[in-house]
């Protein structure tokens, strides 16, 4: 990485942390003007003077953990209010962060609550104390890392490997479903602005391209607080340029060759479209289950960071032999291979997949898939050798293999994770 782009980097970083802390700073003015204040006297949600709050302490053991959202009224005494009710239910707040609106402000809360307090009576309680538009799900130990602490985190993330983007913005909103149109798409749909644009349950962001990020998210509308987050990821991705981390591993194969295993990006064009015209039309067909009449067309989109990861296997005189491609395909994520004919049945195949797997994993990843033909023996090989439970699917001869990934540690398929992969990348610059 350049010293320009260093520079770049923690400038922004620096900003993100900045807005972060800058939105902490303004919940605790809040929190405490607000708090202070009378509450008004049309709530009807506090509990009377002879009820007592319960006291005593939560055990983790005996508790939920819940991620809430409510609208509440942007005037004095109505967030108290809510607090209010919530203690008397022996809720404690863990986390609470504001967004504000036109009119009102949505609070978002990470809250402990007792277990045999239900989804329905929690939400009931929040109705009762003022709150509207309530949205109320299960949270986890993940959820407990502060705001600031996991932006920066996901900023990091992003500054060092231009692929993490999509996967930022999933974890930075939450449940969502995210596509990268390139630029004829774009303009075809109507593009968004340069700053970008959202609307209730859809963000669009523009890329330095010409394309567009669309997030959608139909269960929970975006904030503009949201909006301004995601925008300061995707202009911190437009700022560092096309980035792929430097890492490599020198594998020996059984019978001695040596071969590197990298990371592959939108610079390795010329070599995987000469491995291309290497490959049988056979091979071809097994990869792309047709016709494959322009070759550039499918490799700009498959080496493009903004559609996923790509690993390549590539011989010590520098040709690459095999790709290997894990694409963020919506909510989904799809795993692909093509090897080279000469280098075929000799373990390159299931070692990329190993690894892209591993990666999908680490990425938070419920499952991955492969679109193949029944024919296809080496792939389907490839598949069960991961050694995990496996979904078959076959219409008209394509074959679908779905890899469950629930519950699966990254050790179990690798001992070098995504988090090595980082590490390789700043020991080489």
């Amino acid at each position: 990485m350049s010293n320009e782009t260093q520079v770049v980097t923690v400038v922004l970083c620096c900003a993100v942390a900045l807005l972060a802390i800058s939105a902490f700073g303004f919940h605790l003015l809040r929190t405490e003007r607000k708090e202070h204040a009378p509450p008004t006297a049309d709530t009807g949600a506090r509990p009377p003077a002879s009820q007592e709050a319960a006291a005593g302490p939560l055990d983790p053991a005996s508790s939920t953990l819940w991620r809430m959202r409510t609208t509440v009224r942007d005037e004095p005494g109505s967030l108290a209010a809510l607090c209010t009710v919530l203690a008397h239910e022996r809720v404690d707040i863990l986390s609470l962060q504001t967004h504000p609106l036109a009119s009102g402000t949505v609070d978002e809360f990470l809250l402990r609550a007792p277990e045999e307090l239900t989804l329905d009576e929690l939400a009931g309680v929040v109705a009762g104390a003022g709150g509207a538009d309530t949205w109320v799900e299960r949270a986890d130990a993940h959820d407990l890392v502060d705001a600031p602490t996991r932006i920066l985190g996901l900023a990091t993330r992003t500054a060092l490997d231009a692929a993490e983007l999509p996967l930022a913005l999933r974890q930075l909103l939450g449940r969502c479903t995210i596509r990268s149109l390139p630029a004829k798409a774009a303009a075809a749909s109507g593009g968004a602005p340069v700053e970008g644009a959202f609307d209730d349950t859809v963000l669009r962001l523009r890329t330095p391209e010409g394309g567009v990020i669309a997030v959608e998210r139909p269960y929970l509308p975006f904030t503009p607080t949201e909006f301004a987050r995601a925008r300061a990821l995707v202009e911190l991705d437009t700022r560092l340029g096309p980035r792929v981390p430097n890492g490599e591993d020198v594998l020996t194969l059984p019978e001695g060759n040596d071969i590197t295993v990298r990371r592959a990006g939108s610079g390795d064009l010329a070599l995987s479209r000469a491995m291309h015209e290497r490959c049988s039309q056979t091979t071809l067909d097994r990869r792309y289950h047709g016709p494959v009449a322009d070759a550039d067309r499918y490799l700009k989109h498959l080496l493009s960071p903004r559609h996923g990861r790509t690993l390549a296997a590539q011989t010590a005189s520098g040709r690459i032999v095999a790709l290997g491609h894990l694409l963020w395909d919506g909510d989904e994520t799809e795993v692909a291979l093509l090897v080279e004919d000469d280098w075929q049945r000799r373990g390159i195949g299931a070692e990329l997949l190993g690894r892209l797997v591993a990666m999908a994993v680490e990425a938070g990843c419920a499952s991955v898939y492969a679109v193949t033909q029944s024919a296809n023996t080496g792939m389907v090989a490839a598949m069960r050798g991961l050694g995990l439970p496996l979904d078959y699917q076959i219409e008209e001869g394509t074959l679908v293999i779905t890899v469950r990934l629930d519950a699966v540690p990254v050790a179990s398929l690798l001992p070098y994770a995504h988090e090595q992969e980082y590490e390789r990348a700043e020991q080489h610059g």
